[in-house]
């Protein structure tokens, strides 16, 4: 019943644009606006400074090629799974319109990448969302391409990293084949775990909804980047279920970090650092330098 979930695409060969997406840029000039203290960026400096603002520090979304090329030892990425594409199950009008506009947006064929790679030397299984993609949502291809990621990752005997995005959650359009890519994402991390091997699950701005509420929150490690929203419900629906006003900086990373949600911060120039350490602690090699 759930062969046309997804498909299988023609064996051809794809180009995929490796030019950098600098989220949150409506200009064509030299200079960026940070939406945080409205400070002028100039963009070759905001390149050089991964995307953080130098003034206030705010973190740009970047898009998966640039997280990749920041993350990644160079030349160790081989993407898996790339010919699985969705459909549109459950015929929900426009939606195959607007998986088509994400793709020519993106230059992705859907939200989420997955692959091996090494980060300072360690191999991992390495999975990176893309926010610009239907804001990062979970339909089946990203349900389905995450629970590879666990099963290619165990059998493989290999920790796995996943950078969520996910501000838009379950995807609506595929209704209940969309939700259920929750528990079967939250099944594969369990394999995983029960297979001894380490899941790293790093939470950028936002990770929220059935992404957060699934695989996203299972990591045996919960890193998260300064400012990222993070939790189910985002705030303004909190506040307007319960009625009441909720306390600053509410489902920030800071607020999760300060009531025990997640494990740690880390500013995006010191994540390759941080995670090369973590892998390589939990593995069979040295730790490296500095």
């Amino acid at each position: 019943m759930f062969k046309d979930l997804f498909r299988t695409k023609p064996k051809y060969v794809t180009v995929r644009p490796q030019a950098v997406s600098i989220k949150q840029d409506t200009s064509a000039g030299l200079w960026q606006k940070c939406p945080q203290c409205m400070n002028l960026i100039y963009k070759k400096g905001l390149e050089k400074n991964y995307y953080v603002c130098e003034k206030c520090g705010f973190h740009f979304r970047i898009g998966v090629w640039e997280r990749l090329r920041q993350i990644a030892d160079e030349g160790s990425f081989e993407e898996l799974h790339t010919h699985l594409v969705s459909e549109n199950p459950l015929d929900f009008p426009g939606y195959s319109d607007k998986l088509a506009q994400a793709q020519e947006k993106t230059g992705l064929d859907e939200a989420l990448i997955i692959g091996k790679a090494a980060i300072q030397g360690t191999s991992c299984m390495l999975a990176i969302a893309d926010f610009d993609f239907m804001a990062g949502s979970m339909g089946s291809v990203v349900g389905e391409r995450v629970t590879r990621a666990f099963e290619s990752a165990i059998e493989l005997e290999l920790p796995v990293v996943i950078f969520s995005a996910g501000g838009g959650g379950a995807r609506m359009q595929e209704g209940i084949l969309s939700l259920m890519q929750m528990a079967k994402t939250s099944q594969a991390a369990e394999r995983h775990n029960r297979a001894g091997l380490l899941y790293l699950s790093v939470l950028t701005n936002p990770t929220l909804g059935g992404v957060y509420a699934s695989f996203a929150c299972l990591g045996d490690i919960l890193i998260a980047e300064p400012g990222a929203l993070i939790g189910f419900a985002g705030p303004r629906i909190v506040e307007e279920t319960t009625r009441q006003k909720l306390p600053n900086g509410f489902q920030s990373a800071e607020f999760a970090m300060e009531h025990g949600m997640i494990d740690k911060i880390v500013h995006r120039k010191d994540m390759r650092q941080v995670l090369g350490r973590i892998l390589c602690l939990h593995g069979k090699g040295l730790v490296p330098s500095a």
